[in-house]
Order: structure tokens, then sequence, then C-alpha cells
């Protein structure tokens, strides 16, 4: 059976239960404060079907008296009740000063969990989120922190790259490149044909050193893209996906083309 999660009645339920006070004083008491903080150093958390991710939120926390701790932290998504199945395994704390400390909490997403987490299809959590919890001062000060530490939330994804010649023995120097756009479902634990998406076509001459973009293509219903160019050198060519707010960007590996003509034998006589 899955369960149902409302994530702001969670949140705070939690808080005023750890810190005993009233909806009045929910925001906290005192002058402690989180006055940084940052999720997986600035970079978005990808999650695929299988692998267990895990990453830190980091949070530099100020009262006058010192810092006594970390109380509770989560993360959830900023526009879905539908949280995700994470864990919050650990923390390590340093003080910076009298006054500061700098506490990294380590959190743990399981995709595995995903598809009985939630009623709600657990695809729709990819996005923004944000961390929300409390902390605690030396002098008995505390402080509920909600929307701290944004971070995007994304869907792994793949993609794949295969180039050839439609007639390597004319004088045409055409290639074909074709590729599929895919990413994790969360609900089934399988990557499925990304639709309707935006993929570049690009080439990198043989020993260059960067890649550049050739045309622009939609993937069709599967996921799948083709196109046909002129091609001037032998190279790479891959595809690249730019992403989204929801959707890992990534670049297929380069698939290598010579414009060489392959060299013909004659068959050996016989007799």
């Amino acid at each position: 059976m899955r369960r149902h999660v409302l994530w702001g009645t969670v949140a705070t339920a939690v808080a005023m239960t750890v810190l005993g006070a009233s909806s009045a004083q929910a925001e906290g008491r005192g002058d402690i404060r989180v006055t940084k903080a940052v999720t997986n150093n600035g970079k978005s958390v990808i999650v695929g079907i299988s692998k267990t991710v895990t990453f830190p939120i980091k949070l530099t926390i100020k009262d006058n008296s010192g810092v006594k701790r970390l109380e509770h932290i989560d993360a959830s998504s900023t526009g879905s009740t539908a949280g995700g199945p994470v864990e919050w395994i650990g923390t390590s704390c340093k003080k910076l000063s009298r006054t500061t400390s700098e506490c990294t909490a380590t959190m743990s997403i399981n995709p595995h969990s995903f598809p009985w987490y939630s009623d709600t299809n657990a695809n729709v959590t990819a996005g923004e989120w944000a961390a929300w919890g409390n902390v605690q001062a030396n002098d008995g000060d505390y402080w509920l922190f909600d929307r701290v530490a944004l971070f995007k939330f994304k869907r792994a994804a793949t993609l794949t790259a295969v180039a050839t010649r439609p007639n390597p023995f004319s004088h045409s120097k055409q290639v074909k490149v074709t590729g599929t756009l895919a990413r994790a479902d969360w609900e089934a634990l399988k990557y499925r044909g990304y639709s309707g998406q935006s993929l570049k076509l690009q080439f990198k001459k043989t020993g260059a050193a960067s890649y550049t973009t050739v045309k622009t293509v939609r993937t069709n219903s599967a996921g799948k893209v083709a196109a046909t160019v002129d091609a001037t050198s032998s190279g790479s060519w891959r595809w690249f996906y730019q992403g989204t707010a929801a959707t890992m960007q990534v670049a297929s590996p380069g698939a290598a083309m010579s414009l060489a003509k392959p060299t013909l034998h004659a068959a050996p006589r016989l007799g």
C-alpha cells in the first residue's frame, strides 16, 4: 500500500513536536539564524532508477551564544505535496567562530522507494526542491527554517548516437546520425523515450578540441531522432540535450565517422 505524504503538514508537526513551540512562535526564539545554505555544492541532484544517491546540505548557523546542534533537516519539493523518499543519514559540524558553526547534513535517496512512497506519481516531484528543519543554540534559542538551500531535483537521462554513411561507395559525403533520448521513469523504474525534445546535432573534426552545432532536431514519440547532413571531413558526431528544470542535461558519446572510401580488393582467381 502506498503512503500519501502531505509535506507542509509533516514539516510543521515535526518541528513543533521537537521544539514544543506553539503556533504563535513556530518561527523560533532568540537570535539564532541560518545565514547561508547550499545543497550539493550548488549542483542539481540527479536520480536514476536503481542507484542510491547521496548529497550534502551545508548550513552556516549563527547565534550569539554559539550553536548547539542541527536538530532536524529534510528536503522536499516546493511545488508538489508529494515528497521523495529522502533520508537524513548523518551530520558533521565544525565551529567557525565563537558564534558561528557550519553543519553539513548528508541526505540519501533510494529510487526503489519511489513507487510506493506516495499516492501521487513520483515523477511530478522532479523540479525545484528545498530544505527545511530546525537548529538550536547553546542558550536555548531555536529557529525553524523553511525553503532554504533551493536546488533542482532532476530525472536522469540517457542519450545515444550512431553515425553511418548511407552509401560509402559513392562520391556523396552524406552522414546519417540517429539516436534515442530516454529519461528515468521513477514509477516504473525504467528509462522511457522522451518525446518532443529539441536535440542539437554536433560535430567535432578529427584533431579538434570541441564540438560545434550543425543542426537541431526534435525527438519523435519514442524519443528517437535522425538527421542526414553533408560532412566536410572525418570526425565524431554526437547529440546534445540541454535538459530542463526536471530532467538532466546529457550528451551522447561521440560516434566516429571517416569519409575515406572503402578500399575494394579484387577477388583472387581460382585455378
